[in-house]
């Protein structure tokens, strides 16, 4: 199913052909890598969250692509909020909004970090999801603090499915409350599945869970093929 010329992961995607491997034969260390090269156009990029495929590479690098097994997901009713996290919540202390600043976003997002050692997000990528918001199938989530941009998160959405990619936060749980409120919102919408690509104890804590990657891929095919509600993001926009 490869569209490259090697025989074994991971897979050289040709340049402008957008199919890729299947994503059960990617590597199981490190994080699943599958395929490298290939472009970042709209269309290759849906097609790849699609199949449980998404683009994660550094400046220095080709385009890698990854599709990690176990995944990590959360069911939106299962959404774990803390009792710290409701008392955040019910201050009201915190505005937030929906696709107001998604390029403002992306950029904190791709701000240095104590812990990391560069960005994965890099300009190429930049403009990549930007064009995919401009088109309506990237969004974010901005929280506010008294007019200032403290936190948020942006994703893709196919069908019921919201792929996360990246939060950032500039003050206690802002990126927390951005995200909560993102989840009690596509509940409403409909949405069946977050995907939240790899663990971590942040994501945990508000109810990730590890599920294998056959099982994912069998939800995809369910989930990001039916509609949300017909209200889902306009109201934002």
């Amino acid at each position: 199913m490869s569209d490259g010329s090697n025989s074994d992961p991971p897979y050289l995607l040709h340049p402008t052909h957008t199919t890729f491997p299947d994503p059960r034969l990617a590597l199981t260390e490190p994080d699943g890598l599958l395929a490298v090269g290939g472009d970042l156009s709209r269309k290759r990029l849906l097609s790849a969250y699609q199949q449980g495929i998404f683009p994660w590479f550094s400046d220095d690098q080709p385009i890698l692509w990854w599709s990690p097994d176990p995944r990590c997901v959360i069911y939106p009713p299962l959404l774990n909020v803390s009792r710290s996290m409701r008392k955040v919540l019910r201050k009201s202390e915190y505005r937030i909004t929906f696709d107001s600043a998604f390029k403002e976003v992306m950029r904190a997002c791709a701000a240095p970090r104590s812990d990391q050692q560069g960005t994965w997000i890099t300009e190429e990528m930049f403009q990549a999801y930007s064009e995919l918001h401009r088109q309506g199938d990237a969004h974010s989530v901005e929280c506010w603090y008294q007019d200032e941009l403290v936190g948020g998160l942006y994703g893709i959405a196919i069908g019921q499915v919201f792929f996360g990619e990246s939060m950032f936060s500039r003050r206690s749980n802002a990126s927390k409350a951005a995200f909560i409120t993102l989840v009690e919102q596509l509940i409403e919408w409909g949405y069946q599945l977050i995907d939240c690509q790899l663990q971590s104890e942040h994501l945990e804590s508000l109810g990730a869970q590890a599920i294998p990657r056959t099982i994912f891929l069998e939800q995809l095919n369910i989930h990001c093929q039916a509609a949300p509600n017909n209200q889902a993001w306009r109201a934002h926009r």
